[in-house]
């Protein structure tokens, strides 16, 4: 039992860390707790549950059922959503760095995410990554 909750964190972690050797800023905290970046942790931490439960209890059990819809779903929203969330940030800052430009604003407004979505081949290697921990821990610890 404890397997379907130690892999799925340790597929996040270990995703997080790789992230510090794929992306520019290596090593800092903040890079560690990014939404965006190679591999994705939310696919990894996702997949993983998925693939334990599905090991653990079956692919025809509903507890795995209900882990894959929410794969997909997650997944689905790294994707999509937060990188359509990211354009919009962008396009934010750009505005609000003119109006700051022209003297049009009052008030200092905050910047903007700009990176918080995942691309395909991000969500793919994530994917990979808790696939592969979550295979790994239930051939070493069943």
């Amino acid at each position: 039992m404890y397997l379907i909750v130690i892999l799925p964190i340790a597929s996040a972690i270990l995703a997080q860390i790789i992230k510090q050797f794929t992306g520019g800023d290596r090593f800092k905290a903040r890079g560690f707790l990014s939404y965006s970046g190679m591999p994705s942790g939310h696919s990894a931490i996702v997949i993983s549950l998925a693939t334990i439960i599905g090991l653990q209890q079956g692919l025809s059990s509903p507890a795995f059922a209900i882990s894959l819809v929410l794969a997909l779903i997650i997944i689905t929203d790294a994707i999509g959503l937060r990188s359509y969330l990211g354009e919009h940030g962008k396009i934010l800052n750009v505005l609000v760095k003119d109006l700051r430009e022209d003297k049009l604003l009052d008030a200092k407004y905050p910047k903007l995410l700009e990176r918080i979505g995942h691309t395909p081949i991000q969500a793919i290697f994530g994917s990979l990554l808790g696939f592969v921990v979550s295979l790994a821990g239930y051939i070493l610890f069943s």
